[in-house]
Parts: C-alpha cells; sequence; structure tokens
C-alpha cells in the first residue's frame, strides 16, 4: 500500500471541506521518497474527474538552471551545484506562478528536467487553466522554516563536517529558508505532512529509488547514481528533514505517518480533529 492508494479518499473529502471560492493551495511536504508527487498527481485526477480544474506543481520545478547554480557555487559556496537545498531554487518564479493562478489567469507551470540538470524549455511546459481552482503544491523541505543559528554550529553529516566546516553552505541555505521561502509557504492553504519514522529510513527509501532506476536501464548517461553516490547525495537532505520530522507535526494541518513500507500508519493534526 502507498500513500497514494490509502489517502486519496480522506484527502478528498478534507480537500472538499477546506476549499472555497478562489484557488485553494494544498501543500505536501514529505521527505524524498515519500510518495509526494504520486500523491499530488493521483489527487489532480481525482479532482478533475470530480469536474474540478486541478494543477500540480513541485517545489522542484522551481530549481535555478544550472548556470545560475554554478553561480552560486562559485560565488558562495561549491555544495550550491547540487540542486536540493533552500537557495537553489527560483522563488520569485514560484510566486510569480501563484499569483497568476490566484488572479485565475492561465499561467504556464514551471517544470525541471532532472535528467539534464536543467530547467525544461519554456515551450514544453504545461498550461494550468483559467480559473484553476485547486493547486496541488509537493515538495522535500515545503513549509519548512529555518533553524535557530546556533543550531548550526554543530554538522549534522561527515558532508557538513569536511565539505561545509566553516557553516557557509547550511548558514547560507538556512538564511534563505528563512527569508523569501517564507513569502512563497504563506500561499499555501493547508499543509499536509507526509512524515517518514525517521531519517534512516529516508534514505533507504531513496536509495531504493535509485535501485529501480539501475534495474530498469543499461544507461549510465540517465544519472542514475551508484550506492556510494547515494550516501554523499542525501547527506544535502539531512539537516531540514531531521528538523522538519521534529517540529512539523506539531504545525501541520494534517500528519500522516508513514510505516516503513511508506504505508500510512495514521492521520493526526488539527485536519484531522
Amino acid at each position: 500500500m502507498t500513500p497514494a492508494s490509502a489517502l486519496l479518499e480522506p484527502l478528498l473529502a478534507r480537500i472538499a471541506g477546506w476549499h472555497g471560492d478562489g484557488l485553494f493551495v494544498l501543500g505536501i511536504c514529505g521527505a524524498q521518497g515519500s510518495g509526494k508527487s504520486t500523491l499530488a498527481a493521483a489527487l489532480a485526477q481525482r479532482l478533475a474527474a470530480q469536474g474540478l480544474r486541478a494543477a500540480t506543481l513541485s517545489l522542484d520545478d522551481l530549481y535555478l538552471t544550472r548556470a545560475e547554480r554554478q553561480a552560486l557555487a562559485r560565488d558562495v559556496h561549491p555544495l550550491f551545484a547540487t540542486r536540493g537545498v533552500p537557495g537553489t531554487h527560483d522563488v520569485a518564479l514560484g510566486l510569480a506562478t501563484l499569483d497568476a493562478l490566484k488572479r485565475g489567469e492561465a499561467a504556464p507551470l514551471p517544470r525541471f528536467d532532472k535528467a539534464r540538470d536543467e530547467r525544461a524549455p519554456v515551450s514544453s511546459w504545461p498550461q494550468a487553466l483559467p480559473q484553476t481552482q485547486v493547486l496541488l503544491f509537493e515538495g522535500w523541505c515545503l513549509g519548512a522554516r529555518a533553524q535557530n543559528p546556533s543550531a548550526l554550529v554543530a554538522p549534522v553529516n561527515e558532508l557538513e563536517l569536511l565539505e561545509d566546516p566553516h557553516g557557509v553552505w547550511r548558514g547560507h541555505a538556512n538564511a534563505a529558508l528563512g527569508g523569501d521561502y517564507q513569502r512563497l509557504f504563506a500561499r499555501i492553504d493547508r499543509l499536509v505532512f507526509l512524515a517518514a519514522p525517521g531519517w534512516d529510513t529516508v534514505a533507504q527509501w531513496r536509495e531504493q529509488q535509485e535501485a529501480d532506476l539501475r534495474a530498469s536501464s543499461t544507461s549510465a548517461a540517465l544519472g542514475v547514481m551508484s550506492p556510494e553516490q547515494i550516501g554523499r547525495f542525501v547527506q544535502h537532505f539531512e539537516r531540514i528533514t531531521r528538523a522538519a520530522l521534529t517540529e512539523m507535526p506539531q504545525r501541520a494541518d494534517l500528519v500522516v505517518r508513514l510505516r516503513p513500507d511508506r504505508a500510512p500508519l495514521d492521520l493526526s493534526g488539527s485536519a484531522a480533529r
């Protein structure tokens, strides 16, 4: 069982009670591998079948271009060449997109080509319909908050210890998260949090995803990572993921606690009462 299959009916019922006139933005936060993209797509399909105008947007689709991230890596810290953490997204693009939808306009929905590590051509972006009623906005750190600077001093893993010993990278990402990202997250009307059992499970989920890709393809050109590469890659996301698992359940509108097999264990939060 996956979050998408088990949560469709409960979430559809809540969306019916939550949204009113105009655009309703449902945020779905979940660590890598938690099933948030699949859930958003399934919800959009069901909402469309009910006659609602629904669209999907991922925080991943708002990544800066490769050239922009390379400039950030040169000017701030080399770790910003890797997409993922706050500071590597075009927040202004996200705000402009949500504001256009809020005004009831038809709007192109940004898309990022991960295979090319580059933003997809604008001509290929899908168009949200005018008067879109529901936007399903998902992302691994959607709704996350910045940490107190004192929490940044001690590294949480080997990547931070060896490649960010002075805290420049994590400090810049934290400042970005506490800045314009909060303006973007403020556009969310309700937040659903898919809560993993813990960080160790998240790392396992990400390796499972990559193992599936390795099994289904013989082409290195697809950018499939080895287990060693995955081990380093996921460390980019560890700090914020751990913080979210600790503090987000106290404020999300709906918390879905997941088992290690991703099946929902229970639903809680203000929206479940």
